[in-house]
């Protein structure tokens, strides 16, 4: 059934590439602004009480490199430019810090999970954050910019790195941005903010791979419309 809806929704509602390139772009819109509809039935906390805050490095584009190093360094740009919801450490490109040892960054090192948020911007998309998965051998630490922030609970993958950049969530960061000419938020403010999910871990999940399987079929139909077929048939869709 999910082949079939995700397999036809698209062709039946266009006729050209561009417009399943937007109907579908305009689905993961709408499902982003639902988070609002759906909140009061969820759990909702403080992001200070479920979240402890990891230390970043403040180094700047000059000190990082794209080819090799001991260890990696997410900058802000590249959360507010680059990166999606969901950074994919093993197949996304992320910054080398030259010279770097990984001894002098114990503290710093991230993990599964953690939310990176973009701290300052020169327009309201400051807040922007990525939700971290796939940390292979190579540790990855939060840089220039950002803050770094782990749950204390357990939460599905994907999730957090969704309902944090929808409409729900990012709508309450535009109160506590400071500044005028570039925008910046505290580790204070962002503290305040609330947080909602279900608490069921499962249905953390099914929006987790709702949102991803989505953002595919933008890509796919933006690279090769072929590949959507096969993407389909190998049942990546399939929850």
């Amino acid at each position: 059934m999910a082949v079939l809806i995700w397999n036809d929704l698209p062709d039946c509602l266009a006729t050209n590439l561009h417009s399943k390139i937007v109907i579908c772009s305009e689905l993961r819109s709408f499902f982003l602004s639902s988070f609002l509809f759906i909140a009061n039935a969820w759990e909702q906390r403080r992001l200070g009480e479920e979240f402890d805050f990891i230390p970043n490095n403040t180094l700047s584009r000059a000190d990082l490199n794209n080819e090799s190093g001991e260890i990696q360094s997410v900058h802000y740009g590249d959360i507010l430019i680059k990166y999606g919801s969901v950074l994919d450490a093993k197949n996304d490109d992320i910054s080398f810090i030259t010279d770097g040892n990984r001894n002098d960054y114990k503290s710093h090192i991230l993990s599964n999970g953690d939310v990176l948020f973009a701290d300052t911007a020169e327009d309201e998309t400051v807040g922007k954050a990525v939700e971290i998965q796939e940390i292979s051998d190579i540790p990855v630490v939060s840089g220039l910019h950002t803050m770094a922030c782990r749950p204390k609970i357990k939460f599905a993958p994907n999730y957090l790195g969704y309902y944090i950049n929808s409409p729900a969530y990012h709508g309450q960061l535009r109160t506590l941005m400071q500044g005028i000419k570039v925008l910046s938020i505290s580790k204070t403010n962002l503290s305040k903010t609330a947080l909602v999910f279900p608490a069921s871990e499962d249905e953390q999940n099914a929006i987790g791979k709702l949102f991803t399987h989505l953002d595919h079929l933008i890509t796919l139909h933006q690279r090769a419309p072929c590949n959507i077929k096969i993407y389909i048939l190998q049942g990546a869709l399939l929850c």
